[in-house]
């Protein structure tokens, strides 16, 4: 937790961008999962920003903001069918035993739209900043040795196809200093 205390500010300034590039996408007085919500700083600017009703998941608490809060397994989400008008999925699906099933589980809770934010390997300086990442984030925040699965953008649209989730909206949203592809997916359920 005093990595994500030192480093607020920062985190802080991502948060607001990232709630400026779903600002077209979500309504004011949303009620939101934040899954996989660490730190909780994200959390509680999507909260600021959208005046929205914010819900956190994740399988340990490390928050350094106060928002309601659960610890769940992993994969099954706490909580009835379409119970969130949206869900947000910030850096998390890289880090998860079975992706795929915990997107399935996000689709079920959510009505209307899930927000991905995700790290690409695509490209050597990518990949090789994804593997760091994997190893130290394992190591410091699960303090755990599995390490994260990271997928390209081909990969995901394609998960996003089978589980029928409509991709609406996606922007690039990495920098030069990040070293990694970073990419936003807005996604909605299209019928079966």
């Amino acid at each position: 937790m005093k990595y994500y205390l030192a480093f607020r500010k920062f985190y802080q300034l991502a948060a607001k961008r990232m709630c400026r590039d779903c600002q077209r996408f979500l309504n004011e007085g949303s009620k939101i999962l934040d899954l996989g919500c660490g730190s909780a700083i994200v959390a509680k600017e999507f909260q600021r920003f959208f005046k929205a009703e914010i819900f956190g998941l994740d399988i340990i608490d490390q928050r350094v903001e106060k928002i309601p809060f659960q610890i769940f397994d992993g994969i099954n989400i706490p909580f009835a069918d379409n119970y969130f008008d949206n869900t947000l999925i910030s850096y998390v699906l890289h880090h998860v035993q079975d992706p795929i099933a915990l997107l399935e589980e996000a689709k079920r809770v959510t009505k209307k739209r899930i927000f991905i934010y995700e790290d690409l390997p695509e490209g050597f300086l990518a990949k090789l900043r994804c593997q760091i990442h994997s190893t130290t984030f394992s190591h410091f925040f699960q303090k755990n040795e599995e390490k994260g699965t990271f997928k390209n953008e081909k990969e995901w649209k394609k998960i996003f196809e089978e589980l029928r989730l409509k991709i609406i909206f996606e922007k690039k949203v990495s920098s030069f200093l990040s070293l990694a592809k970073k990419k936003l997916f807005i996604l909605e359920k299209t019928e079966a």
